[in-house]
């Protein structure tokens, strides 16, 4: 715990706050690319502590959020109508798809099973080897190696009833997406440092020169938050617009080359559609040719649907910046996390969430 009260070192938390006030000229907008750190800027408080010139921007950085709802309905297609054994993460279980999320596929039969790594849904495909079973691969290039890592055991083991329902998004394309969006008015972002562990540092330089904006790599403490916000600020008031790596510590420039050997082993990069944003070219991977008997969209002939989304809901405006979660007109209302009308409700690491968890209301 020593090292992590470093980071929360309430010295540090208000040198670097009155830092940030006393450079601030004018108004700026950054967007904090992952929800993990949009967590701690709202549990933690800090949103009503900065200059009323910054205004944070939650972004799309949540992989349960972005995972579009006919994904959603592909899964509960393969629970209810092919009989295999649904092995997911806690969170997605409870995504709302077009008619149902996978809880209450649960309620009508569906064999569902929240499990807290694919090794673990390797062992239900060796413990139930009369019956398929497929694992809901969600999630940015963080979780990318571990999934890659159990389709290749399965392939080595020869576990041939074990798949992986795919729905990986990338981070850097998304960046692009969202600074190319006529309506998106973005000066600068915070980058995940935990996809920075995996992929490192390298790709975001060309973001940064492509549309003139900082790209801070930050952690997920108070102190890396601030740091990463502080950096920002004396750019964009300097007018400079470089890539500035805060989260030294763990992030280096290559990144994790072993981990990246393990995930091109399995999967190529191609399209993928994220929820509330539409389809954005070469940002997701999906399954090689290779390792197709481990795809279970081929494997069960699974058929894209056009999952269709409650109108009232504005989680789309919310990933992209657009909207605040209370802004919502269903938010804390007809939508809550028991009841969750759009993903970032649903999610712990959801916008809509951490507004409601820590009743955050604009100062």
């Amino acid at each position: 715990m020593k090292y992590l009260e470093e980071f929360r070192n309430e010295k540090q938390v208000k040198k670097l706050l009155d830092d940030i006030h006393s450079m601030v000229t004018r108004e700026w907008s950054i967007m904090e690319i992952c929800g993990g750190q949009t967590h701690s800027l709202v549990k933690n408080g800090i949103l009503n502590l900065l200059p009323d010139e910054i205004t944070m921007v939650h972004g799309p950085g949540c992989p349960v959020c972005v995972t579009p709802i006919g994904m959603i309905d592909k899964a509960v297609e393969l629970a209810l109508e092919k009989d295999v054994i649904m092995c997911s993460f806690g969170d997605m279980v409870r995504v709302p798809g077009s008619e149902m999320s996978l809880l209450k596929s649960k309620a009508l039969g569906a064999d569902i099973r929240i499990v807290y790594s694919p090794l673990d849904a390797l062992k239900v495909a060796r413990d139930n080897p009369e019956r398929e079973v497929v694992f809901f691969a969600v999630g940015f290039e963080t979780t990318a190696p571990a999934n890659a890592l159990s389709v290749i055991q399965a392939e080595r083991s020869g576990l041939r009833n074990y798949s992986i329902l795919i729905s990986h998004v990338l981070v850097p394309p998304a960046m692009e997406a969202i600074l190319s969006d006529e309506e998106t008015r973005i000066d600068g972002f915070l980058a995940a440092g935990h996809v920075c562990t995996i992929m490192g540092s390298e790709e975001y330089e060309p973001i940064t020169q492509k549309f003139d904006v900082p790209i801070i790599i930050t952690g997920f403490e108070p102190v890396d938050l601030l740091q990463g916000i502080k950096s920002c600020i004396s750019q964009l008031e300097k007018g400079e617009s470089g890539l500035d790596n805060q989260y030294k510590r763990v992030v280096k420039k290559e990144g994790n080359k072993e981990a990246q050997s393990i995930i091109f082993e399995v999967f190529e990069i191609g399209d993928r559609e994220w929820r509330g944003i539409g389809m954005i070219p070469s940002s997701g991977y999906h399954v090689k040719e290779k390792y197709s008997t481990y795809d279970a969209i081929r494997k069960f002939d699974i058929v894209a649907k056009d999952g269709k989304e409650n109108p009232q809901c504005m989680a789309g405006q919310i990933l992209k910046g657009l909207k605040k979660p209370h802004e919502c007109p269903l938010f804390g209302h007809k939508c809550s996390p028991t009841s969750p009308q759009g993903a970032p409700m649903v999610s712990s690491e959801g916008a809509c969430a951490a507004y409601y968890h820590f009743g955050y209301e604009p100062a």
